[in-house]
């Protein structure tokens, strides 16, 4: 539906996601906040009606499923419940938190000792490599570390929000480097629908270095992992942290406590293979599956003169559904745990079902969250919040401004609506014509689109990613956004330092 008033007055596109995201920060309430941005934007698509407004809100919220990517990953989050229940059921995870306190002697020591704090350091880089190592896909890094590390993270009394941060931390900007992942199908094949970019896949690989802002916030995360001073609220939760507190008063952490307080099931021994092999699992069907669903037919092959192995498999990621792989990998985990579970007497099939049912009720709050950003996500597209944006930096501005521009606005529009793949489908068509017009750099052009899209994900307080780090750390969603923010905001600076520089030099 659309209105003459957004026509006339394009910058009411920009209520809905900015009343969104001050509501939340103001009453750390986040469902509400959600509810009522998506219905300011549709009160401006109804003329004013208020009645229609709620109509439409609540179409809009079940329109959602009508996506299939939506809805394979809502179901993908939903099922990463059961599997993370199921793997602490059954002593995976506390016979992998038994082999790390082996791995690193860990030992009842005082906080103060300096071997105390060595291990703990140990601890955090374990983390980041983990988060790194998965980098196929942001949401499985990260529940991925979560679901590992939460358990010593509180028992080495080390914050919630760190874990948060380095989950966060190690997802996204480690994703948007690596192009052998969900991330990279997608943004090829964004870049293949560009006439100006000739050759996609060269153009990612040159981009990739240039993807300042990804770089400096790992290096700010392994900075922090290391030792080196945190500073910002992240300060005051590791204080907490230090007194036995994993949660400020009053905070409301991002999933159920079945999930997190979870005993292994009684006469059962822990053994880090009951988590290892479904991780595994998890983690090769993710990329089997990409290639299978891109893999070209040979119909296809002829048309497209797809005649060298290179060509093929650029193709297939190119075109690979990131969403059926992640749904699949996680059927396949599940899969792969029933039978180890059964084989090794762990529990039946009656129980299996039980404790997945559970779990995927933990996570029912996450999944509740996605349905109402994609929603906002989709109402943003129709309000035109991102195109408004670029229209506004696009015109009378010097070509040397360009790349720190195109890296600012696309932050802004990731921040604003919470998603990083939505700023990369509006901007990347705006950024390819620039850089044909200006004489610059395509691959530079494309890191400032990527990195300011992480940028504005990664600080928005709707976005998935953040919202999932939330979850998987079991802490209150917005303590995570202030206790990140302040990093997100240095590695911003950075990144658009360097694009000024970049741009002046030409």
């Amino acid at each position: 539906m659309s209105s003459p008033e957004i026509l006339s007055m394009p910058i009411l596109s920009l209520v809905p996601p900015l009343l969104a995201i001050g509501c939340a920060l103001l009453t750390r309430q986040v469902f509400p906040s959600l509810l009522l941005g998506l219905w300011s934007g549709y009160l401006i698509l109804a003329g004013g009606h208020p009645l229609l407004a709620s109509l439409d809100t609540i179409n809009a919220l079940v329109d959602v499923f009508k996506s299939a990517g939506n809805t394979r990953t809502i179901i993908f989050s939903a099922l990463m419940g059961a599997l993370i229940l199921l793997m602490q059921k059954s002593g995976g995870v506390q016979g992998f938190v038994d082999l790390m306190a082996q791995r690193f002697s860990i030992k009842q020591q005082s906080d103060e000792s300096s071997s105390a704090a060595s291990l703990k350091r140990s601890l955090q880089l374990m983390t980041i490599f983990v988060g790194a190592f998965v980098f196929i896909e942001t949401t499985i890094s990260i529940l991925v570390v979560g679901t590992l590390f939460r358990p010593l993270y509180d028992r080495f009394k080390l914050s919630r929000e760190r874990l948060a941060f380095l989950a966060d931390s190690t997802s996204a900007p480690i994703s948007v480097l690596l192009p052998l992942n969900a991330w990279g199908a997608y943004i090829l094949s964004l870049l293949a629908q560009q006439s100006e970019v000739e050759a996609p896949l060269q153009t990612l690989l040159m981009a990739i270095p240039q993807n300042i802002y990804a770089l400096s916030a790992f290096a700010l995360c392994l900075y922090v992992a290391s030792g080196g001073r945190a500073w910002g609220p992240l300060t005051a939760a590791d204080q907490r942290a230090l007194q036995g507190k994993v949660l400020n008063d009053g905070a409301q952490p991002m999933v159920s406590t079945e999930v997190t307080e979870v005993q292994t099931l009684e006469g059962v021994q822990p053994q880090a293979s009951a988590l290892i092999l479904p991780l595994l699992t998890l983690i090769f069907t993710m990329p089997i599956t990409l290639f299978y669903t891109g893999w070209p037919t040979q119909a296809v092959q002829a048309e497209k003169h797809l005649n060298s192995w290179g060509k093929l498999f650029n193709y297939a990621l190119s075109e690979g559904s990131g969403s059926m792989a992640v749904l699949t990998a996680v059927c396949a985990a599940l899969v792969s745990a029933a039978i180890l579970y059964r084989i090794r007497g762990i529990m039946k099939l009656k129980s299996f079902v039980d404790i997945s049912l559970i779990g995927i009720g933990g996570l029912m709050p996450l999944a509740l969250m996605m349905v109402f950003a994609f929603a906002l996500s989709t109402l943003c597209k129709a309000l035109g919040t991102g195109p408004y944006v670029a229209q506004i930096c696009q015109n009378n501005i010097p070509i040397a401004l360009f790349p720190a521009l195109t890296f600012l606005v696309s932050a802004f529009i990731a921040f604003a609506t919470g998603t990083s793949w939505g700023t990369f489908a509006i901007m990347l068509p705006i950024a390819a014509p620039l850089a044909a017009s200006g004489d610059l750099s395509q691959a530079l052009l494309l890191s400032a689109v990527l990195g300011g899209g992480v940028f504005g994900d990664h600080a928005s307080p709707i976005s998935d990613t953040t919202l999932v780090s939330s979850m998987a750390a079991a802490t209150d969603h917005l303590d995570h956004v202030r206790t990140q923010l302040p990093f997100a905001l240095v590695a911003g600076s950075i990144a658009t330092l360097f694009y000024l520089l970049m741009g002046i030099l030409g």
